[in-house]
Order: C-alpha cells, then structure tokens, then sequence
C-alpha cells in the first residue's frame, strides 16, 4: 500500500465490527471478487472439530461493500489489528485491490480466499450451509448472529443477496 491513509474494504464482519480507528466510511464497489460464505471458521465462529461458516472474497463478479479511511497514524496499528484479526489461519490473503466509490477509484486492502487452504469450503447447499451455521459457535460467538448481523448491514447497503437471506430465514 502506498504511503499515507490507506483504505480498507470490509465485505463481511467489518461492515458492523471494524474494530479499528477509521475516519471516513463509503460504500464501494470492487470487481474481481464475489462475497461467498466459503469459509469453514476454525475460530471465530466454530473450532476445528465443529467449524463454522463465515465470508471470504472469492474469485469472480464483484461486491458491495464499505470502505474505511484510516488515517496514517492509525496505520500500523490498523494493519496489526487486521492481520491479528483477519490471518488466524492463513485462508485469508491480504489483497490490493481497487474500489470505485463516488465515480473514483481508489487502492484499497481487502482479504481475500484463498482457494487452496484447507478452510476453503466453496459453494455448499443451502441445506448444508443451515446445518452448520444453526450449530457452530466460537470465540466471536454464535454463527447464526454473524449471519444475522451480516444480513442487517448488507440490507443498510441496498444488497440482497438471496443466499444469505435465505439463510438466515432458515435459522
């Protein structure tokens, strides 16, 4: 990332826990990824004997979500926080990307999936994304209130995803 304020874009639980120091908050758009529950939580939201699902930024379309400025002086801290938070396992790839928000196109960090770990659940049904979610808890808590709380914002944003929402309906 370049020098100065960087921005963060937030696709999953930092849409409503940033966690960080942050000025300015937009929403934006980047393409190239998608939000996918693709991820088996080994820890925030199951354990590696009962795994949870969370989000990941898989390859493909694009995705709404926020962008956070964080002021340079907040960098390193920021960036220590995420890395502590997001890199608990590495299936989340710390990525560059660009986001277009208010006509302009900014860098940003986002994390995205990565397909070859271990924790990578790809797509799953329904039925079984219900299974898993109703049961697994960590130390984040509940799955079903990270599906919950994930759901509310994305609908603050204008998305639907029908995924999700039929997710959540099913909890």
């Amino acid at each position: 990332m370049p020098d100065g304020d960087i921005w963060v874009f937030g696709y999953g639980s930092l849409l409503w826990h940033a966690g960080f120091e942050h000025g300015a908050v937009r929403t934006a758009r980047i393409h190239g990824f998608h939000r996918a529950l693709c991820v088996w939580s080994w820890f925030h939201r199951g354990t590696p004997r009962d795994p949870g699902l969370v989000l990941g930024l898989d390859r493909g379309g694009s995705c709404t979500g926020r962008l956070f400025r964080v002021a340079e002086c907040h960098r390193q801290a920021t960036l220590a926080y995420l890395a502590a938070r997001e890199m608990v396992t590495p299936v989340y790839v710390p990525t560059r990307c660009h986001a277009t928000v208010d006509g302009q196109r900014v860098a940003a960090l986002t994390f995205t999936v990565d397909r070859d770990h271990p924790q990578y659940a790809g797509r799953l049904a329904l039925e079984t994304a219900h299974d898993v979610v109703r049961r697994s808890t960590g130390h984040g808590g509940p799955n079903r209130d990270y599906i919950a709380q994930t759901v509310d914002q994305l609908v603050e944003l204008g998305v639907h995803d029908r995924f999700l929402v039929a997710l959540r309906s099913t909890l």
